[in-house]
């Protein structure tokens, strides 16, 4: 069973690195049409790793959340007060 790329952790790699997976004729063209596209994907890459992460950290946490309600929610069931005196 493979897993989906966003579940992978990211991996930065140059520009350098990032150019020699092209094609030489995409190659070419990166070196004489220069803009930040690799700047750009590499950043956007990043932001959807963070973002998928934060979205597993809030499941987490949700998760979380309501372990403590039904743990809450038992003691408070469970939990009587004791009668009360008087004693005067």
């Amino acid at each position: 069973m493979e897993q989906s790329s966003t579940s992978q952790a990211f991996h930065w790699m140059s520009r350098s690195e990032y150019l020699s997976t092209l094609p030489l004729w995409r190659r070419c063209l990166a070196m004489l049409n220069w803009r930040p596209v690799f700047e750009i994907e590499q950043e956007t890459a990043r932001l959807r790793q963070e973002k998928e992460n934060l979205k597993q950290e809030i499941e987490r946490l949700r998760k979380g959340n309501e372990r403590l309600d039904a743990v809450l929610q038992y003691s408070d069931s469970n939990s009587q007060t004791p009668p009360s005196t008087d004693s005067d």
